[in-house]
């Protein structure tokens, strides 16, 4: 189990105009006056009205589903959400197939989060890769700028690694990460800590093996992605950018949809339109 939990190879593949009114003057003065208290007064009504339309209209206040349980990264419902969902998740974007791989989900109707990294934005093209996948409404998640060890470099640079990130994508789609996962899951208490200070939900997972060498095939990959021991409710799933993950990936998400797993949307976690 922990070498399934912790040993993620995250290498590429081999590879108004404003309208004016004008008021007609009446020669009668007294009617002129009348007509002008009967408009101040009509408006200030309509405001009034469109005022408790509004309030009466208004959205309720979001209430999350789901929350990540952090003793073994879970996705866990709130009160009554259903028990027997999965979470998608895909490190390692915008490399080379994670549109082509957002475009399969969002055909199937199947969210996930996208976790990428600043060495994969660094030109026009993979700039617009990541917007392809934002515009499909996939979450973009942190996994750091240069995906180091952040066990391994001192704590300004972890600060970096995760900051620097978030300004890059932000100045690409216009928003900051929602999620937070360290590379190879290998957290530090100041990354934990540095993550919530940007309001991101700190995640990892349960299972994934597209790394490993028996499942660099669509087939192996999908049906151990299906059958695993490990699937359960709640099961967060991890995978990779890569080009068996993205032959596999229609058939892993219909083979857990036949086995009654919902897809949960990541939007709906707890911690997400808080931030």
């Amino acid at each position: 189990m922990s070498a399934v939990l912790l040993l993620a190879a995250c290498g590429s593949d081999e590879a108004e105009q404003p309208a004016e009114q004008e008021q007609a003057v009446s020669s009668d003065e007294s009617t002129e006056e009348t007509t002008d208290e009967t408009v101040e007064e009509g408006s200030e009504e309509e405001i009034e009205e469109e005022k408790e339309i509004v309030e009466e209209t208004a959205a309720e206040p979001f209430e999350p589903l789901y929350e990540i349980n952090e003793a073994n990264w879970s996705v866990t419902p709130i009160s009554d959400a259903p028990e027997n969902v999965v979470l998608l998740t895909i490190d390692d974007a915008p490399d080379q197939h994670a549109v082509e791989m957002a475009q399969k989900l969002h055909d199937a109707n199947a969210q996930a989060i996208f976790f990428v990294n600043g060495h994969f934005l660094d030109t026009p093209e993979e700039e617009e890769m990541l917007k392809e996948i934002h515009e499909l409404g996939f979450p973009i998640g942190n996994h750091t700028y240069s995906h180091p060890n952040l066990r391994d470099i001192p704590e300004e640079e972890q600060r970096e690694e995760i900051v620097s990130l978030s300004d890059r994508v932000e100045e690409i789609i216009g928003e900051r990460p929602k999620f937070f996962r360290a590379p190879f899951g290998a957290n530090t208490d100041f990354t934990e800590a540095l993550a919530k200070e940007e309001g991101m939900v700190l995640m990892n997972w349960t299972y994934g093996y597209d790394w490993e060498a028996n499942y660099q095939d669509a087939a192996a990959l999908a049906d151990i992605m299906v059958n695993t021991e490990y699937l359960s409710n709640g099961a967060n799933l991890l995978m990779h950018d890569r080009s068996w993950t993205n032959e596999a990936l229609t058939d892993i998400v219909e083979g857990l949809r036949a086995k009654d797993y919902t897809i949960v949307d990541p939007k709906t976690i707890k911690g997400y339109e808080e931030n």
